[in-house]
């Protein structure tokens, strides 16, 4: 597990099954790592596809789920290796919730998770999504 702030990390599928006692609200964004919900903890499931794009309609929903429960506690975003898929997701959750940049965005994930990887075009996903986000 990696704190990206001192509210929201990510993290590999073994974080997701056996997360660190200071985290309380769970994300699971790998589509092929099922987790049993750890006991205690909120947690849901949105399985974004391995290296492919986001989609942003599931970017949306993940992005409104921390979103929602960030007031319960730090926040763990985990996929399977925790690179891609939960770095991505915390860049499109500091861009549209806490208003950073995209590039301060990747930057700070980058700086806090070696070896972070943004999914392809989540810069115009983000983007895509922002839109949608300002019209409701």
């Amino acid at each position: 597990m990696h704190l990206i702030t001192d509210h929201l990390a990510v993290g590999d599928s073994e974080d997701a099954a056996n997360p660190h006692w200071l985290m309380s609200v769970i994300l699971n964004v790998a589509l092929e790592t099922t987790v049993l919900p750890p006991k205690g903890r909120t947690y849901h499931w949105i399985p974004f596809t391995e290296f492919a794009e986001a989609d942003p309609l599931q970017l949306d929903e993940a992005v409104s789920w921390l979103e929602q429960h960030e007031k319960e506690g730090r926040l763990l975003i985990c996929c399977r290796a925790g690179i891609g898929r939960s770095a991505s997701i915390a860049i499109a959750y500091l861009c549209l919730v806490q208003g950073l940049p995209y590039p301060k965005a990747v930057a700070l994930v980058a700086a806090q998770r070696p070896g972070a990887v943004p999914l392809p075009e989540l810069e115009a996903t983000i983007r895509f999504v922002r839109d949608l986000r300002q019209k409701r």
